[in-house]
């Protein structure tokens, strides 16, 4: 203490003693003056002991105040702050529960300050937390004090969730001992850190199980990094050999071929593809698809190579397949139509002589038709051995449709060696075919061409061949031909003819003649059969053989045929009633399934009665499919048409078609007509229709009479009906009526 010298100024003070402030944690924080007007000189000891006392006292207030300020900040952090803080005294009981306590728990703080810490605790861990709490209180060891925990807590829904708790220890003025707890709620940081472990633990499934090798090695060092399960299957190596090494120190001899292309994958980015094959130890060769991607660091500079590896080896293997089955005929195993011709092209471009030899089978439609598919499969194989046995190395044959083959000789002695083969082939293949079930005949027909005399190109020699073959099968099938100039002449008659056919049909230049048809016992014309004509603007008159060929060839007879029976019926219909009309129909034009229906509208637009329409069809129509045919003729009888059999005798003719099918009429070829008068056997032909025409009740005509002798022979032997130049010639449709008139005048 000081004592100051009196001041003397009136009204002023004078300081009589002073205590330094001396905080609890030892700082001075400052000093306690006591001023008095009067001067004193010294203090008694119960004065000093006041003065003492009262700066403790000034202390005590200026710390509290402190203590309120901090404690005030505490708490308003404490309000503020998404972390969980509270307090517990020394038996558990909690003191203090912010804000984010209760959102966290589900406990408001009037509910819960007074209640045990327990309550945050599950069910199953509460005995050890009190145990633990127990000791704690009492000063014992605090495994928990200044660390991070996780934890396990529960709400007041009695959901456990997971917690980071941070615990301290404090005594209270009083000397016990309280305790503080900042918790955090890790759900989210653990869902995520969950889910980091199940992608991490799926992508390490997938690149254990992915079937290919995966590989990941450092950019500089080339050394492996990872290597899944299938790499060291392919490898053959475990996969704790690759760990830190290189290629060259695991595979010497081959590993710096590998490195190799590490290092220029490494060059440049972007993907790197390998192809290579491999020797495994069981000696079984594979082939092996690699692709190698740089990845790079953020500043660009290579980290790493991460490298796949595929067994390629089966899709190689299909590959190669595809290409074979591209190549060569499934069922023979012949080369197939795109093969041949590639070569071919290729024989053009080097000129190499070559002879191409066209060859179809004779009756392979009627083997398929009459035993089935797989007996056809099998007649096909063992025609395509036959075949195979006839040619040299270097020529080659293929399978180019259902029944057709094709043999390319080559070399320098093609054209020499094409007629032999070309007989061979017709004698092999008129040898029987035994079958599992069945023994059966098909023979064959040829048609050779030479490349480059009879064709400048492939597709030209092609052609030639064919036009060769359309000859062999014209000279009675199983016979070989070779092409000639009069075959192109040919073709090329057919082509215009075909050319013109169709504008003639679109522009209606087709007409119609009709030629009259008399019943013998009365003299009187009871129809008249129409005949197509067609004269061409520059050809003149085409034969109607030759273009009904043609129709029947490029598709046209539905729509010519459909289009003359119109004309016809037109024509007819303005004839008198009891005058029929008779119109040839061709075997095409029952396939389609619509005749039935196309003659019923037919009569209906032009109003001809269908009693007085006759359809003429020829055996060969009969031969193709019997059970067909028979169902669409049954169909035209029943709505009234006849149905009359055209040149009978001169196909395949059986007798039990008439017991199948009541024919109207029968119709006896000219050809017999024609011989009749020298000829015994065709009279003797003549009398048998005749007498089976009266016995089934048919009309039986006869075609082509030009002579009076004919006509006494023929009504000798009981014809019905007659028609030839001697009684009418086809005429205009304009003449039709006249000639009606004159023939009910001399009748």
């Amino acid at each position: 203490m000081h004592r100051q010298p009196p001041d003397r100024r009136a009204g002023c003070h004078s300081l009589l003693c002073g205590r330094p402030l001396i905080a609890t944690s030892g700082y001075c924080i400052g000093r306690l003056c006591v001023l008095d007007p009067n001067p004193r000189y010294g203090l008694t000891a119960g004065q000093r002991q006041a003065l003492i006392d009262l700066a403790r006292i000034v202390i005590g207030l200026i710390e509290a105040s402190h203590s309120r300020q901090i404690g005030l900040i505490a708490t308003q952090v404490a309000d503020v702050t998404s972390d969980a803080i509270l307090c517990a005294d020394d038996i558990g009981r909690i003191t203090f529960w912010n804000a984010a306590a209760e959102a966290m728990f589900g406990r408001s703080a009037a509910d819960t300050i007074g209640a045990e810490l327990s309550i945050i605790v599950p069910p199953a861990l509460r005995a050890a937390h009190r145990a633990g709490f127990a000791s704690a209180a009492q000063g014992g060891y605090m495994k928990l004090a200044g660390k991070s925990v996780e934890l396990t807590a529960i709400k007041a829904d009695g959901s456990e969730f997971p917690i980071e708790l941070s615990l301290g220890r404090w005594q209270d003025e009083k000397g016990f001992h309280a305790f503080a707890a900042i918790i955090r709620d890790v759900s989210a940081r653990k869902l995520l850190q969950y889910e980091r472990e199940q992608a991490w633990a799926f992508l390490n499934t997938v690149i254990e199980h992915l079937p290919a090798m995966l590989f990941v090695k450092e950019a500089d060092t080339q050394r492996y990094l990872l290597m899944n399960k299938a790499g060291a299957a392919i490898a053959e190596r475990p996969q704790s050999d690759f760990l830190g090494r290189t290629d060259s120190e695991l595979f010497p001899g081959r590993g710096e071929g590998y490195e190799a292309r590490d290092r220029a994958a490494c060059a440049t980015p972007g993907v790197h593809v390998h192809e290579s094959e491999h020797l495994r130890a069981d000696g079984q060769l594979v082939h092996l698809r690699t692709q190698r991607l740089r990845i790079d660091t953020p500043q660009g500079d290579a980290r790493y190579l991460l490298g796949m590896t595929e067994d390629v080896t089966e899709a190689r293997r299909a590959q190669a397949e595809v290409a074979r089955l591209g190549a060569y005929d499934a069922l023979t195993s012949l080369r197939n139509r795109a093969s041949y011709v590639r070569r071919l092209d290729m024989l053009a471009a080097a000129a190499a002589p070559f002879a191409l030899l066209s060859i179809d089978l004779d009756r392979f439609k009627a083997v398929n038709d009459q035993f089935g598919h797989l007996v056809g499969d099998e007649v096909l194989i063992q025609v395509a051995q036959r075949l195979s046995e006839l040619t040299a190395p270097g020529d080659l044959i293929a399978r180019v449709g259902g029944d057709e083959f094709v043999m390319v000789l080559t070399g320098d002695e093609a054209a020499e060696r094409s007629h032999g083969i070309a007989d061979a082939i017709v004698t092999a293949l008129e040898e029987p075919i035994k079958t599992e079930r069945v023994r059966t005949h098909v023979g064959a027909s040829v048609g050779v061409a030479l490349y480059p005399r009879d064709g400048s190109t492939p597709e030209a020699v092609r052609q030639a061949s064919d036009l060769a073959l359309y000859r062999a099968k014209d000279h009675g099938r199983g016979t070989a031909c070779f092409y000639n100039e009069a075959m192109d002449a040919a073709a090329r008659n057919r082509q215009f003819l075909e050319i013109a056919l169709r504008d003639a049909i679109r522009n209606d230049e087709m007409t119609l003649a009709f030629q009259p048809v008399i019943l013998i016992v009365t003299g009187v014309i009871t129809s008249f059969e129409a005949l197509a004509r067609w004269t061409h603007a520059d050809r003149g008159a085409i034969a109607p053989c030759d273009f009904i060929q043609a129709a029947e060839r490029c598709g046209l007879i539905e729509e010519l045929g459909t289009n003359l029976l119109r004309k016809a019926c037109v024509e007819a219909a303005r004839w008198p009633g009891d005058v029929q009309i008779a119109v040839n129909l061709s075997p095409l034009q029952f396939q389609s399934g619509h005749l039935c229906e196309r003659v019923r509208q037919i009569l209906e637009e032009t109003g001809l009665a269908a009693q007085r329409l006759q359809l003429e069809v020829t055996e060969s129509l009969l031969m193709r499919d019997v059970d067909q045919t028979f169902e669409q003729l049954s169909q035209l009888r029943l709505l009234g048409i006849q149905i009359l059999m055209d040149d009978f005798g001169v196909g395949y003719s059986s007798l039990g078609y008439f017991e199948r099918f009541p024919f109207d009429k029968v119709k006896i070829d000219r050809s017999f007509i024609n011989a009749a008068p020298t000829s015994r056997a065709s009279q003797a032909i003549i009398k048998a229709v005749v007498q089976l025409g009266t016995s089934l009740n048919m009309g039986v005509v006869a075609e082509g009479v030009e002579t009076n002798e004919q006509m006494e022979m023929l009504t000798a032997l009981g014809c019905s009906y007659v028609q030839g130049y001697l009684l009418g010639k086809p005429m205009q449709g304009s003449d039709v009526l006249y000639h009606l008139h004159r023939n009910s005048r001399n009748c």
